[in-house]
Formats: structure tokens, sequence, C-alpha cells
């Protein structure tokens, strides 16, 4: 089957997949409100097309963090990736270099951040938790640093992991022979690191939940804006940045094409998103992205009219 869009890569990879590793990837927490919302709050938004427009020139470059990079599309932090694919953050990794744009590479990775940079050249952020312990927190940062990780994406929503149902009743263990690649050789304290199942348990008890809002005091406002969540077109992309996002992050496309094809799978996902974003683009009068404004969407709270006075 020739796959047309991004979504369809979902269903190939639930065949392909054991029931635990594609639960894992594709469910969320309790009812999983969230995660369907997520797709369908794009769905409620329109557009306001423009035309007449020359578009025959269309730049979507941009830079994050000074970086400049081929389109406002990056990678987002997903964990494991070699239960979908033996290459997994390997194949991911080549990918994303190859698109021209940015890898964020989850803490809890089934590949290294150093294995990670022997792919070759790339822009490539590290996901990072805030641990109770840091020590294992400068560690991994300075690892980081020195494989070539340009920045540090710090998670900051997670006091405690979601109650991902699906997950109980599949009783999910990180199969025996993958572990969590970046806590291999640093010091940890008291936890049984032969154990695969007892390090992943031991690395999620360790987050920190005395986060609070103090840790935003010296951004002080400079922080560009990004999305990460139910993108599935490019036409979702252009929503995200004219609601004023930067840019916008994807991380199941990238798992289940990841699943369905290895890295010519997670090609094939950022380049139709970049047809679609770009096709959007020049259906929306814009040839450069910070043309992309508020008034190329109409959202509900423009269509509610104030009742009239009788």
């Amino acid at each position: 089957m020739e796959v047309t869009n991004v979504s369809e890569y979902q269903a190939i990879a639930k065949e392909k997949l054991p029931k635990m590793v594609y639960d894992y990837y594709a469910s969320g927490a309790e009812d999983q409100w969230t995660l369907h919302e997520n797709r369908q709050a794009f769905s409620r938004i329109l557009f306001r097309p423009r035309i007449l427009i020359d578009v025959s020139r269309i730049d979507m470059t941009t830079t994050v963090l000074g970086f400049k990079i081929s389109m406002p599309i990056m990678i987002a932090p997903t964990a494991m990736q070699k239960m979908a694919h033996p290459e997994g953050e390997y194949a991911t990794a080549r990918a994303a270099s190859a698109a021209g744009t940015i890898m964020t590479l989850s803490s809890w990775a089934t590949s290294s951040v150093e294995e990670v940079a022997s792919t070759g050249p790339g822009i490539r952020f590290f996901q990072l938790y805030v641990y109770k312990d840091r020590n294992v927190v400068a560690q991994l940062v300075r690892r980081a640093e020195r494989a070539g990780f340009k920045a540090i994406a710090l998670t900051v929503d997670t006091p405690r992991l979601g109650r991902r149902e699906a997950d109980i009743k599949n009783r999910f263990t990180l199969p025996p022979y993958l572990t969590l690649k970046n806590f291999e050789g640093l010091d940890l304290g008291k936890v049984d690191e032969a154990n695969d199942s007892g390090l992943a348990s031991y690395v999620a008890s360790q987050i920190d939940q005395s986060l609070s809002w103090k840790v935003v005091r010296a951004a002080q406002g400079r922080v560009p804006v990004f999305l990460d969540g139910g993108v599935r077109r490019g036409t979702d992309v252009f929503k995200a940045l004219a609601l004023g996002a930067s840019g916008i992050f994807i991380g199941r496309p990238v798992v289940f094409s990841l699943a369905a094809e290895g890295e010519a799978g997670v090609r094939k996902v950022l380049q139709m998103l970049r047809d679609e974003f770009e096709l959007t683009m020049a259906l929306s009068g814009c040839t450069t992205l910070n043309q992309i404004t508020r008034s190329h969407i109409v959202t509900e709270n423009d269509l509610i009219r104030p009742a009239a006075r009788l």
C-alpha cells in the first residue's frame, strides 16, 4: 500500500508491532481525552485563503535558538525507539539530519547520546527530566554536551507519570534486550543496573516532584513557544504558527513510521508534512513564515456573535 498521509502509518504500525509496544506508543492516560482533543482542536480551526498572490517561491526556513533549519517541523523526544525498529534512534537521527531539521533525543532513549552522535552531523537537542539527585542531572548534561548536543529540552510537566491503563493491562516492561542507554555507567546510587526493568522503574521514580514556576524566572519571557501534540498534517503546522507558535514537534508519527519502514518512513513523514505545509502556505498567500498571522485562520471564538438585544 502506498502511504499518502502521515496518519496511515499508525494502522501499519499496529499490524507490525506487538500489542504491548503499540499500546505504549499509541495510548494516553486514563480516558485519553487530552490525546483525542489534541487532534480535534486542530479540526475546529478554519482557513481564510488568500488568492492572486505570487507564491512561486516559498521559503520555509527558520531559526531555533540560533540554529537554522529547513522548516518549522522538528522531532520531539520519544522514548525507547528500538522497540519500534532495530535501528531506533539511529534511523530517526539520520532522517532528521537529511531533512535539515532538529531531532530531540529522549533521555529514556534506547540509544545513548554518544551513539546518536556517531550517526553523523545534525542539530540535536537532549530531553531531560529534573531528577531528585542533581548529580544524575549534571552527568547527563555533561554527556550530552560532550556528544555535541546543542540544547537541553527540559520536561517540567511530569511530577508523576500519567496513569496509562493500557500499559497496566499489558504489564508493560522494557523488552529484556533493550535498556535506557543514557543511564548506563552513571553514578545512580542504589539501583540494580543489571535489571533493565528495575533501572526503568528507578529512573521514573526519581523525577523531582517539587519543581515549581521558580524554574522559569530567568527566562523573563524571552523563550520562543513551540507546540508538541496532535500534529498530523501540514495544515496543523500552519494553524500552530498562525496562533503564535515558532514551530512544532512531532512524536507519534515518528515511531509509527519508524515501525513501518524504518529510516525511510521517518524521512517520508517529514517530507509529507513539509509538502502539505508548503501547499497550505501557497493557498494562504504566504511566501515566508513571518507572513503567517492570526488573520489567516478562523477559530470558534471568531464565530461566536453576541446575542441580539430584544
